[in-house]
C-alpha cells in the first residue's frame, strides 16, 4: 500500500536548507572560535577549554527542557516553527557577540563575555532552533519515505555548508582586515546568512494538523508508553547495555571531533599554511558524503549493520594511521589521501548510529515490554554534549600546558617551543587514531541487531506469545521507521578537519 504523500520538491529543498543556518553556527564555531581567542583575543587556551566544557554541560540538560517546552507549545504556526524562526534571532546576535569582544576589556571580564555569550548560543538559542528544526521532519509528514529524503537533503547542505565555511574563512577574515576586525565582519557576514536561510526554511513547510498528527495504528503501546514512570526508564536504561556502549561510542566520537578542531593550529604552526585547513576539509567530507550516500545500500546489501561498522572503522584506524605516518613524514598528498580514507571507513557509523538507538530501543521493549525511545535520544544527546565539552575542554589544557605562546601585536607570528609542535602533533595525529580504535573495539560488542532477532525468535516459540503473535508486527514496522528517521538527525561530528 503506498503511503500517502505530504511534501512538495520544494518542501523537502526548503527543510533541508535549514541546515545551512544551523551549520553556519557549527562550523565556524568548532574550527575557528579556539584560534580566535588565543591568537585575537590573546586568551588561554586552557581556561578556554573549560569554560567551553562546563558551557557544554548546560547545554546537555537544556536539551530536555527545550524538547518538554516544544511538545506543550500550541500555535497558529505549530509546535516547532516558531521555536526555529524567534531562536535564530537569538543566535543571529550571539555568534556576533562572540566574535566581537572589545579589546578594552581585561582578561577576566573577556572571559566572562564569550562564557556568556557561547553559553547563551549553544545552550539557549541554538538549543532551541535545533530541537525544532529536527522535530520537523515527524510534523510535517507521516510518510517515512519523505523523511528520509528530508534527511538526505538536509546532509547535503549541512556537509556543503561546513566545507564552505572551513575553505573560505581563513581568507575571508584576511581581505576584510584581518585581526578583531576581520572576524567581526566575517561573523556578520555569516550570522545575516544563516538568518536569511533559516527563515526561508520556516515559511517552506507547514505543520499538518494535531487531529492528524495523532493517528496511529498503535494506540494500546502509546498508551502503555505513558504509563512508564521516570525511576522505570531509568532502570531499563541502564540495564540495556546496549545502549551504553552506543553512548560510549557517541562521547568517543566527540573526542575524536574536538582534536580534530584544532586542525587549524596543525596548518598554522607545523605545515605553514591555515589556508591548507580548506584543503582537509575536501578531503575529509567529500569521501564522508560519498560513504552516507553508498550506506544504506550497503547495510542492506550485508544484511545488517554490525558487520558494515566493523570493517568500515578497521579502515579508518587504517588511515588515520596512514595519517600519522604521513605527518611525520611531511608528505601533504599522502595526508589528504589518508585522510580521505579514514573519512570513508566511518560513514556507515555515522549514518547508523541513530538507527543503532532505535535497536537498543527495541532491544528494551522486547526484554522489558515497554518504549522509552524519548528517554534513550534525550541521553545520547546529553552523552553528546558532555564528550564534546571534555574533548574540547582536554584540547585546550593540552595545549596550555605545552607552554602555547599567544601571538601579540608586537610579535603576531611567535615560535613555538618545540613542546607545543610535538604536543600539536600528538593531538591531531595521534589522539583521533586512539578514539578510532577504541570505537572499533566497541563496535565489536554492539550486535543489537543480533541480540533483538535471538529475543524474536525465543518470543515467537513460547506458546503464551505466539497465540498472540500479531502484537509483534508493530515492533518491526516501527523499527523500519525509524531506520529512516535515523537518517534524519546527524550527530555533529566528523565535519571538521
Amino acid at each position: 500500500m503506498n503511503e500517502k504523500k505530504y511534501l512538495t520538491w520544494y518542501n523537502k529543498v526548503g527543510y533541508g536548507s535549514g541546515d545551512v543556518a544551523g551549520n553556519v553556527v557549527y562550523a565556524l564555531l568548532s574550527a575557528f572560535v579556539m584560534i580566535y581567542l588565543t591568537d585575537t583575543v590573546g586568551l588561554k587556551a586552557g581556561v578556554i577549554g573549560t569554560l567551553m566544557m562546563l558551557s557544554k554541560f548546560f547545554d546537555g540538560f537544556s536539551d530536555l527542557i527545550f524538547g518538554a517546552l516544544l511538545d506543550k507549545t500550541q500555535t497558529r504556526m505549530g509546535k516547532a516553527r516558531p521555536w526555529m524562526l524567534w531562536a535564530f534571532i537569538g543566535c543571529t546576535a550571539m555568534i556576533i557577540a562572540i566574535f566581537a569582544i572589545p579589546p578594552s576589556l581585561g582578561d577576566t571580564a573577556k572571559y566572562a563575555w564569550f562564557f556568556i555569550t557561547y553559553t547563551l548560543l549553544n545552550a539557549v538559542f541554538y538549543t532551541a532552533n535545533n530541537i525544532a528544526y529536527s522535530s520537523l521532519t515527524a510534523l510535517i509528514t507521516k510518510n517515512s519515505s519523505e523523511r528520509v529524503q528530508m534527511g538526505s537533503i538536509r546532509f547535503m547542505f549541512a556537509f556543503g555548508t561546513n566545507l564552505l565555511i572551513q575553505t573560505v574563512t581563513v581568507e575571508g577574515v584576511r581581505l576584510l582586515g584581518g585581526g578583531a576586525e576581520g572576524w567581526r565582519i566575517i561573523a556578520i557576514i555569516y550570522a545575516l546568512l544563516g538568518l536569511a536561510v533559516n527563515t526561508l526554511s520556516v515559511f517552506s513547510v507547514r505543520e499538518l494538523p494535531p487531529s492528524e498528527l495523532l493517528e496511529t495504528e498503535n494506540e494500546e503501546a502509546t498508551k502503555a508508553a505513558e504509563k512508564v514512570t521516570l525511576r522505570e526508564s531509568g532502570k531499563m536504561l541502564a540495564a540495556n547495555k546496549y545502549y551504553l556502549i552506543i553512548l560510549i561510542v557517541f562521547v568517543m566520537t566527540q573526542m575524536f571531533t574536538a582534536t580534530l578542531n584544532m586542525g587549524i593550529y596543525f596548518m598554522t604552526y607545523i605545515l605553514g599554511n591555515a589556508n591548507l585547513l580548506g584543503a582537509f576539509a575536501w578531503a575529509i567530507n567529500v569521501p564522508l558524503i560519498v560513504g552516507l550516500l553508498f550506506a544504506p545500500a550497503i547495510v542492506a546489501r550485508f544484511g545488517g549493520m554490525y558487520r558494515v561498522n566493523i570493517v568500515g572503522y578497521a579502515v579508518a584506524v587504517a588511515g588515520r594511521s596512514g595519517v600519522i605516518v604521513a605527518g611525520y613524514m611531511g608528505n601533504l598528498p599522502l595526508m589528504l589521501l589518508f585522510s580521505g580514507v579514514a573519512s570513508l571507513g566511518m560513514a556507515p557509523l555515522q549514518g547508523t548510529l541513530n538507527a543503532l538507538i532505535a535497536e537498543a530501543s527495541d532491544n528494551t521493549f522486547l526484554r522489558f515490554g515497554k518504549r522509552i525511545d524519548g528517554l534513550m535520544f534525550s541521553c545520547t544527546s546529553l552523552g553528546v554534549k558532555i564528550g564534546s565539552g571534555v574533548g574540547t575542554a582536554l584540547a585546550g589544557w593540552l595545549l596550555d600546558a605545552s607552554g602555547y605562546v599567544n601571538p601579540t601585536d608586537a610579535i603576531p607570528e611567535p615560535d613555538q617551543p618545540h613542546s607545543v609542535i610535538a604536543m600539536l602533533y600528538f593531538m591531531y595525529l595521534w589522539i583521533p587514531t586512539i578514539a578510532n580504535a577504541i570505537i572499533l573495539a566497541l563496535l565489536w560488542r554492539l550486535d543489537v541487531e543480533g541480540a533483538n532477532e535471538r529475543l524474536r525468535a525465543e518470543a515467537f516459540t513460547s506458546q503464551d506469545l505466539a497465540d498472540d503473535a500479531d502484537r509483534l508486527v508493530p515492533v518491526d514496522r516501527l523499527r523500519r521507521i525509524r531506520l529512516g528517521q535515523g537518517w534524519i538527525v546527524f550527530p555533529e561530528f566528523f565535519t571538521n578537519p
